[in-house]
């Protein structure tokens, strides 16, 4: 007797669909799983037998052989021991086999039946949806899996209720989908004494999605600068969301099947190794720049980081994907981030300070500043020095403007950039191609001359030119500017990286 049941195996952001097969033979009583399976696949045996046990049956004395199939595609995860479950149940004749062939199921067993949580539920949703099947999944992940839109769920609290629904006894109730995360949370710019030309470049920031670099001495506020940013980011278009709900999925984070509304924010330890920020490991894995995407990736304490992983991101960074090559895989992952980096301007931290530097200033500046490579800087739209907050700043009374005043014009500028490049493959000017953003943020006269003088003086890479053309029209889309002046592209040409002097 051979039972099939159809479940998935997950390559990145990708649910492959799987046959279990299942096979009882005559021979002496074994448990076989074939078909390229890892340790968690292989110890599915003792889960699936502990839970059958659970629930009054036993294997029956034969000779169990399941087939992974396609046998060639490495699986992985704990989510096939549903699968194997119901496949023998049905080889068995328990359940009806072929009410199991309009699903795709996947779960993980506990020992006493129960069934639960596996990461990913929401891509097999969406698989399922493409196959035109129902989805069979743990109850605890029935919110999230019916977000996937037109798809019947059964979420399944144990196998006896699964076991009731298909025989007719006691019918699964299909599950809501889960309330949508709670906007706000986190530090208002309210909290931030002084400091209002960093204050500004973050808001030029937020409204583009560009890059930025924080360096100024130690207690001046850069962490929480940056803390305050996803305050004046606007929330995740439906379609964003479900992006960046997928990622989440995959990587067991998505809590309660509530899908992501606010932006990511992900602040990796310096210590955080290459396959920690950009993905890969042994089971491949989305790193912090994946996991951050269409977000926040904050590296405080920049070069601090080791240089090679700093040096993985120049790609990411231009591309906004992530690809991770491995003997046994090849997969990749959306990276489309907005970098924000703080870091002390040498190791001391109170470079110009007379009192407080070292006595290797300003040697010691241009040490800890080469750890950064020139590329890597390249890539960052906008630099600018955080200094340090005196006593009197602190007695200050709250400015008043907070971040809900400034969250208002970064949603305007974001809704012209939607606006502007509709259709054309960018959602924010720091997405724009360098003909789109040559077509949109092309200066008037004066301003064109004054950049054609700067790249030349400053020595501008063709990457560092666009990159102040698209700094240069966000200022404009702050201030609802038409066309780029002479105003927005020497406010662009101040934010950028100055080589440091000897």
């Amino acid at each position: 007797m051979v039972a099939s049941v159809d479940t998935v195996a997950y390559l990145g952001l990708e649910a492959r669909g799987v046959e279990c097969q299942v096979q009882l033979s005559a021979g002496l009583p074994a448990f076989v799983i074939v078909g390229l399976p890892d340790k968690a696949v292989a110890e599915s045996r003792e889960r699936v037998r502990s839970a059958l046990s659970a629930i009054g049956l036993s294997l029956p004395p034969k000779r169990v052989t399941v087939n992974l199939s396609p046998a060639d595609l490495p699986k992985e995860g704990s989510h096939f021991d549903l699968p194997i479950a119901l496949g023998l149940l049905a080889a068995m004749g328990v359940i009806d086999a072929e009410m199991l062939s309009h699903y795709v199921v996947v779960g993980e067993l506990g020992l006493d039946g129960r069934v639960t949580a596996s990461p990913g539920v929401l891509l097999a949703a969406m698989h399922a949806v493409g196959e035109d099947k129902g989805l069979i999944c743990p109850s605890a992940q029935g919110p999230e899996a019916a977000w996937a839109g037109d798809v019947e769920v059964l979420a399944a609290p144990d196998l006896l209720a699964l076991m009731a629904h298909f025989k007719g006894d006691s019918l699964i109730t299909p599950p809501e989908p889960g309330a949508p995360e709670e906007l706000g949370g986190g530090p208002d710019l309210k909290q931030v004494k002084g400091q209002e030309t960093p204050k500004r470049a973050l808001e030029i920031a937020a409204a583009g999605a560009h890059n930025l670099l924080m360096s100024g001495p130690p207690g001046s506020g850069k962490s929480m600068l940056a803390a305050s940013l996803p305050s004046i980011l606007p929330p995740l278009s439906p379609s964003e969301a479900l992006e960046v709900s997928m990622i989440a999925s995959v990587a067991g984070t998505l809590e309660g099947g509530k899908l992501k509304r606010r932006r990511p924010f992900r602040d990796p330890h310096h210590s955080a190794s290459m396959p920690a920020l950009v993905g890969g490991g042994l089971k491949v894995k989305p790193g912090e720049i994946s996991l951050a995407h269409l977000g926040v990736l904050f590296l405080d304490e920049l070069p601090e980081f080791q240089r090679g992983v700093l040096d993985s991101l120049r790609q990411p960074l231009e591309t906004g994907t992530v690809s991770v090559a491995r003997a046994n895989a090849h997969l990749t992952f959306p990276a489309r981030v907005q970098l924000i980096a703080a870091m002390n301007p040498c190791r001391c931290g109170h470079l110009g300070d007379p009192a407080l530097a070292c006595a290797r200033a300003p040697r010691c500046a241009a040490d800890y500043q080469a750890k950064i490579s020139g590329p890597l800087l390249d890539r960052i739209d906008l630099h600018v020095e955080v200094a340090a907050v005196s006593a009197a700043d602190l007695t200050l009374p709250p400015p008043a403007e907070g971040s809900a005043e400034v969250a208002q014009r970064v949603a305007a500028a974001r809704n012209m950039q939607a606006r502007r490049y509709e259709g054309q493959g960018a959602r924010t000017n720091a997405e724009a191609s360098p003909e789109l953003i040559e077509a949109a943020a092309k200066p008037d006269e004066a301003g064109a001359k004054l950049l054609a003088d700067a790249a030349s003086a400053m020595r501008l890479s063709a990457r560092a030119y666009h990159r102040v053309l698209r700094v240069a029209r966000t200022i404009g889309d702050l201030a609802g500017a038409e066309q780029v002046g002479r105003i927005q592209i020497a406010e662009a040409l101040s934010y950028r990286h100055q080589a440091p002097r000897n």
